[in-house]
């Protein structure tokens, strides 16, 4: 069986910066796990990189090391182009992208904590789950 493919959704990567005991946390430092792969696109890298930049997170992460991890997670997740074919599909247009990213890269999950912006994704098939949720599911594996 192949891998399972995932995106990742902005606010896990400010979960788990803000908090290093928490599921978020605990995901970022196993996003080489075998048994799954993250879909990556640059609007979604651009997106992890103007948040995560924020004054607002200058506590948790220095701008030094948000390039760091931005750049391995590169190295280890698959990137796909993406058109933003399907904008009002999300509760959030902002959110489209990662929606799109979702179905060109036939994702099976978007670990995100904001599932109501991402109503439509049932409609292609791919889950909704939280970063504890999905880890959960792969120990079960």
């Amino acid at each position: 069986m192949g891998k399972i493919q995932v995106v990742l959704d902005t606010n896990v990567l400010v979960a788990a910066f803000r908090s290093k005991r928490g599921a978020a946390n605990h995901l970022l430092m196993n996003l080489d796990d075998e048994q799954f792969k993250i879909a990556i696109s640059n609007p979604l890298l651009f997106e992890y990189e103007e948040v995560l930049k924020r004054p607002e997170m200058s506590e948790f992460i220095s701008h030094e090391d948000v390039d760091r991890a931005i750049e391995n997670i590169q190295l280890i997740a698959q990137e796909y182009e993406i058109f933003f074919l399907w904008r009002l599909l999300a509760a959030d247009p902002d959110d489209a992208f990662i929606l799109e990213l979702a179905v060109r890269s036939n994702a099976k999950y978007i670990i995100t904590y904001n599932s109501k912006d991402f109503a439509s994704a049932a409609d292609f098939d791919i889950t909704l789950i939280t970063p504890r949720g999905f880890l959960e599911l792969i120990e079960k594996k």
